[in-house]
């Protein structure tokens, strides 16, 4: 591609209102900030989330909570746009809200790939992002919207998969978001020395950092988020319903040193070898 000529494009497929924020959002401000297009599917619209009843006024439902805090974080972030789904949030694996008919989880994964690869032929991204496998900590939204992804991204240049007047779009490169496991092993260090479960996380106890670690992919991909640390604070912060990011914080001075990166496993083109070997998800494109 040539640079001086075309503006990149990035396009990230997650699951929730904040997914982009807490997870990314470093990332998405570093690469805004190079010119980069970045454009995000959010493929639920969060209702199952828990959220103080004094946090409704002025919204007739969570979603709409939910959904208008994610337009203030795109504000915040620069997104180019945000594909809306509209399914209804899964809940965690096993929750009665899981066998809703309406909820990403049994929505069928044809239906699902095919407007992934809508919105690929409509955006024209260069770089396509979803979750790992496990879908991070093993949301089941997560885990579809993976699935999805993943398929959809060899189909949208596939010129025998019609999508109505799209043409046909391949983008180059394929990504997990990924934490490394040092990373996650240290947290889980810390967490039994002061005494608490890291299998028990979470506000409702249902995050499991041991399977996080076991369900753990390698990384070839370190990108430095050191100076977009407060871009990526202002744009968690507007989820306040689901507390604004707020978790055990890295101190601030020690932030550069311990959390200078967000990692990424890219899937294709494969790499040679299971290690680091970028640090721009754009290299080579």
């Amino acid at each position: 591609m040539n640079q001086a000529t075309e503006t990149r494009r990035l396009l990230i497929a997650y699951a929730h209102p904040d997914d982009e924020s807490f997870g990314l959002g470093g990332m998405i401000a570093k690469y805004v900030s190079q010119g980069v297009e970045v454009s995000l599917i959010c493929a639920t619209n969060g209702d199952v989330g828990t959220v103080s009843p004094e946090m409704l006024n002025g919204y007739s439902s969570i979603a709409d909570l939910r959904l208008a805090e994610l337009d203030k974080a795109a504000e915040i972030l620069k997104l180019t746009h945000v594909f809306k789904f509209g399914y209804k949030d899964s809940g965690m694996m096993g929750s009665p809200t899981c066998d809703d008919s309406g909820c990403l989880w049994q929505a069928p994964q044809e239906e699902v790939t095919r407007r992934v690869v809508e919105v690929i032929r409509q955006v024209r991204p260069h770089v396509v992002v979803t979750f790992n496998k496990y879908g991070g900590y093993g949301h089941p939204d997560h885990i579809a919207i993976q699935r999805a992804t993943t398929a959809a991204f060899p189909l949208a240049g596939d010129p025998t998969y019609q999508t109505g007047n799209l043409a046909p779009y391949a983008p180059q490169k394929l990504y997990y978001s990924s934490i490394a496991r040092r990373q996650l092993n240290m947290i889980i260090r810390v967490m039994k020395m002061r005494g608490q479960n890291p299998r028990a996380l979470g506000k409702n106890h249902d995050i499991d950092l041991v399977q996080i670690v076991e369900n753990a992919e390698p990384i070839h991909t370190l990108v430095d988020i050191r100076h977009f640390y407060r871009h990526w604070d202002a744009a968690s912060a507007v989820h306040k319903s689901q507390l604004g990011g707020r978790m055990p914080r890295v101190p601030k001075s020690l932030r550069p040193i311990l959390t200078p990166y967000q990692g990424f496993t890219r899937v294709y083109p494969a790499p040679p070898r299971p290690r680091v070997d970028e640090h721009d998800m754009f290299e080579g494109v």
